[in-house]
């Protein structure tokens, strides 16, 4: 099917009056364009139950497509028991919901990874440079295949996808150390080493000093076949943009804009609604 606009925009994280913003900014058509979502439909923003109402409802009829991200799959674990809710998540009104389940696991069903179109590659925090593109294609699709699976396997699967250690990417890697290893490049990288080796504590601008041997995932020169597509990175404020990588994450959560990036034109529209920047408590 062809579309008038495709657009991929980067984490709503809840933040839904100005993601009905944006769509109006756009012009958005259901019967004509498509959405592209990078992860994090849910945690922080106002409304996150009423966000992951409208993405779902689109996915559905054609219109949208999603890849996971921390907090999408932090959702189903606190779904299935496996964490608690995050102090400054808000997405308790989701499990008090009638259609909690269903959201759920419609939730549990979407990729960690996707091909908006024959130029680009979708996930939501990088793809990183040990890894050829098809061989993430590869390692997301066993991710998922767990994650989609019985409710038996899936409360196996997600007590072991958290941990502050950087898992070894070698090739003996299997089982659950895999699988959280996986979901570590896709929904939590941002800075690594030449051969993948994480750093978790670095969440801060490229300006900021980074640990000794680290760079941003997207700084490692590997040459790509397709333009990777990410968000997750609110501290990048979407103003990356190179000829293999576009950050996405606009950091409207913190008090900035949601971005869409159109993809026929590479154009990229702003909304003009804000979330109202997070209280802090000054004691």
């Amino acid at each position: 099917m062809s579309f008038r606009h495709q657009y991929v925009i980067g984490d709503l994280q809840g933040c839904h009056a100005a993601y009905q913003q944006l769509l109006k900014s756009l012009k958005f058509d259901p019967e004509q364009d498509r959405l592209w979502f990078a992860g994090d439909l849910v945690a922080r923003g106002e409304d996150s139950l009423n966000t992951l109402r409208d993405v779902k409802a689109l996915c559905e009829r054609g219109a949208a497509g999603v890849v996971l991200g921390n907090h999408d799959l932090n959702l189903i674990a606190v779904w299935r028991g496996a964490t608690k809710i995050r102090k400054k998540d808000k997405t308790a009104p989701i499990f008090k919901a009638d259609d909690c389940d269903e959201l759920l696991d419609w939730l549990r069903q979407q990729p960690l990874l996707a091909y908006p179109d024959d130029k680009t590659v979708m996930v939501h925090a990088g793809i990183p440079p040990h890894w050829t593109i098809n061989e993430a294609e590869s390692y997301a699709r066993q991710l998922e295949a767990q994650l989609k699976s019985s409710l038996h396997q899936l409360d196996r699967l997600l007590p072991h996808l958290y941990s502050n250690d950087a898992d070894e990417w070698t090739d003996s890697i299997n089982g659950f150390t895999k699988m959280r290893a996986i979901a570590n490049y896709f929904t939590r990288m941002r800075l690594c080493k030449a051969d993948g080796t994480l750093e978790f504590s670095f969440t801060s601008s490229l300006d900021d000093a980074m640990p000794e041997g680290f760079l941003p995932w997207f700084e490692w020169q590997v040459p790509r076949e397709r333009k990777i597509l990410f968000g997750h990175w609110a501290a990048l404020k979407a103003k990356i943009d190179l000829p293999y990588a576009k950050a996405l994450d606009g950091g409207c959560v913190w008090g900035n804009n949601l971005v869409a990036y159109r993809l026929e034109d590479e154009a990229t529209i702003t909304s003009s609604a804000k979330c109202p920047k997070p209280r802090t408590n000054k004691k």
